[in-house]
């Protein structure tokens, strides 16, 4: 009976020697400590957002995307099928796509390869880059359409801000006829270059220009 009855006693004499331990962690500041992040291709895409003051998350910053390795972020997903997630996200990245701060996707169409020098018409061997701008802007049925046209700055404010007007129109008119979507459209001109037109010594940057010189296809965020 004496025997039965030690264990029981053991223990609850255990437990109550560890009633006044406080066996909880000190805790420590992490500011000095190492940080480690790894992505994982089992699991869904992780956004990273600035916390506010206050403590609220994604008030106030940028967002970061973190995709699986292998894979380019999908912006917006809500607003694309999923039967087109696959050929959304192929598409972004061929199309060198960005989402914005205001959740705009916006990707850049040299207008170099769109229209012969000093031009507003579309070339013949444009058909590429479109096709794909297409199937892109389809894939996201509801968001409103802006096309900007960009020059660089060879020639005066006025021409540059028309002749980009003019190509702006063309590659909406083409977009409209092949997606039934209503495209709205600016002209910026020179003001909004992506390089400089001219290297350090102020001589001539051809590189340069030909990258300003584009038409920018932004998707704006969709309506709720």
């Amino acid at each position: 009976m004496v025997a039965a009855i030690r264990p029981v006693l053991v223990g609850v004499l255990g437990l109550a020697a560890l009633s006044g331990c406080d066996v909880r962690p000190t805790q420590r500041s992490l500011v000095d400590a190492e940080t480690v992040m790894t992505l994982r291709s089992d699991v869904a895409e992780t956004r990273l957002s600035l916390a506010a003051a206050s403590g609220e998350v994604g008030s106030v910053g940028v967002e970061s995307h973190l995709a699986p390795p292998g894979q380019e972020s999908l912006f917006r997903q809500a607003e694309v099928a999923p039967s087109k997630v696959a050929e959304t996200r192929a598409l972004l990245s061929d199309l060198g796509a960005q989402e914005g701060v205001d959740r705009s996707i916006r990707f850049n169409l040299p207008a170099d390869i769109l229209f012969d020098f000093d031009k507003a018409t579309l070339r013949t061997d444009t058909s590429a880059a479109l096709e794909k701008t297409a199937r892109l802007v389809m894939n996201y049925p509801n968001a409103p359409l802006l096309v900007a046209g960009h020059t660089d700055a060879k020639g005066d404010d006025a021409y540059n801000i028309a002749l980009s007007k003019r190509r702006a129109d063309t590659v909406a008119k083409w977009l409209t006829a092949k997606t039934g979507r209503g495209v709205k459209t600016q002209g910026i001109g020179e003001s909004q270059p992506v390089a400089s037109n001219a290297r350090a010594d102020g001589s001539d940057d051809p590189d340069g220009r030909q990258r300003n010189r584009r038409v920018e296809v932004i998707m704006l965020p969709s309506p709720i």
